[in-house]
């Protein structure tokens, strides 16, 4: 199993990654919004200063997990480039934008 947040930083690295592949590609996609599904497992920590974790589970699961409640999320991510003077501008897969391109 993997913490819920392990998995958006993962797929934050994927995207970072095909974002650097596609500079100087003739062919480029604009980054839409990103849909993730996931099966998590809740677990409460019942200690002082507890938290609960989102555990992403795999479909053939343990028999730990088989006693576990689980829950089926969906996440809609809007991936925004962000430059260190805060300016948000959208993800492009790959290039410079043309002129009149969306």
């Amino acid at each position: 199993m993997i913490e819920l947040s392990e998995l958006i930083r993962d797929l934050r690295k994927e995207l970072t990654t095909a974002l650097a592949d596609g500079t100087g590609e003739v062919l480029r996609f604009e980054l839409g919004p990103v849909e993730l599904e996931a099966t998590v497992a809740v677990d409460r920590d019942a200690s002082a200063g507890g938290k609960v974790r989102f555990w992403v589970v795999e479909a053939n699961g343990t028999g730990r997990l088989a006693q576990s409640q689980t829950q089926r999320i969906t996440l809609t991510l809007q991936p925004k480039l962000v430059a260190p003077d805060g300016t948000v501008r959208t993800a492009w897969i790959a290039g410079d934008e043309v002129d009149r391109e969306r």
